[in-house]
């Protein structure tokens, strides 16, 4: 099934945040529908750095191709500004469609951008984001490829300017539409009282930041369509990472610690060891 068509439904669509293949797979057989590539994971873990714009379209593309090679559900990509104007836009969505993306989430930043849970955030027009909108929408190859645009105006123009700017982004083409970072119940309430009759919604989820965390039966009933999970493996992880860096200094041995890890024959069964070496087997033989 199409992303496109999966939001048809009515039941809220869940997308964890994914960073390469191994944590694509992993999500893939935890049963979700969609995937979402998250810039912000992929500045944590390639970079080592904090997401402030820093990942570059290139990047993600080659991150995006190599979670198509493994996966097969939607993924849903960060698309960060575009990566400059509506020409730049433009080309992002032909590069990340080649890659095999499902939708592009676009933002109305000025690049380049920050998380949308920092502060000191500022916004091109809503104007030019408009455009860039129209563009992307006339570049697409194929209809089924999502375009969802995102507003961070309710940290820097307020929650009214967010709305103002949404409709302007529903008007030139938008097929998701993602207010970011309200930073109440009452707000998310409000954006889905104003929008999820016309268009799906999209909701981020992150542990800590701006918005109050809900869960996806909470969100369901608001009206919203799509919740993202973006950076939450990327600190699930760090977190287990430093533990394990932590226990191996001090124990000179990974033996405490392997009660928290997969074995050597355990993670090769998780990425499919066993399964391959066999497809290896039946086309040395000619049987493949």
């Amino acid at each position: 099934m199409s992303l496109k068509a999966r939001l048809s439904q009515d039941r809220i669509l869940a997308a964890p945040g994914v960073y390469d293949g191994l944590t694509a797979a992993l999500a893939e057989q935890a049963g979700f529908e969609a995937l979402y590539l998250s810039g912000a994971a992929v500045a944590y873990t390639r970079l080592g750095r904090p997401d402030i714009g820093l990942s570059t379209s290139s990047e993600m593309a080659e991150t995006m191709a190599l979670i198509r090679d493994r996966v097969d559900v939607p993924v849903i990509i960060d698309a960060d500004t575009g990566f400059g104007n509506a020409l730049n836009a433009q080309r992002t969505i032909r590069i990340y469609e080649r890659a095999g993306a499902n939708a592009l989430q676009v933002e109305d930043q000025t690049f380049p951008k920050r998380c949308g849970h920092l502060a000191d955030k500022s916004l091109i027009s809503k104007t030019e984001m408009a455009g860039k909108i129209s563009a992307m929408a006339d570049a697409r190859a194929s209809d089924e490829t999502l375009i969802i645009a995102r507003t961070d105006a309710i940290a820097v123009e307020g929650f009214d300017a967010a709305v103002e700017r949404a409709e302007a982004y529903i008007d030139a083409g938008a097929d998701v539409l993602f207010i970011e970072a309200p930073r109440t119940g009452d707000e998310l309430a409000r954006v889905a009282d104003t929008f999820a009759h016309r268009i799906p919604l999209l909701a981020n989820m992150v542990e800590g930041g701006a918005t109050p965390m809900k869960d996806t039966g909470e969100l369901q009933a608001m009206g919203f369509s799509i919740a993202i999970f973006p950076g939450g493996i990327v600190r699930a992880l760090a977190r287990t990472a430093q533990a394990y860096y932590a226990s191996l200094q001090a124990n000179g041995s990974n033996l405490p610690f392997k009660d928290q890890m997969f074995d050597f024959d355990g993670l090769n069964r998780v990425i499919g060891t066993p399964e391959m070496l066999e497809a290896g087997r039946k086309y040395e033989s000619g049987q493949g």
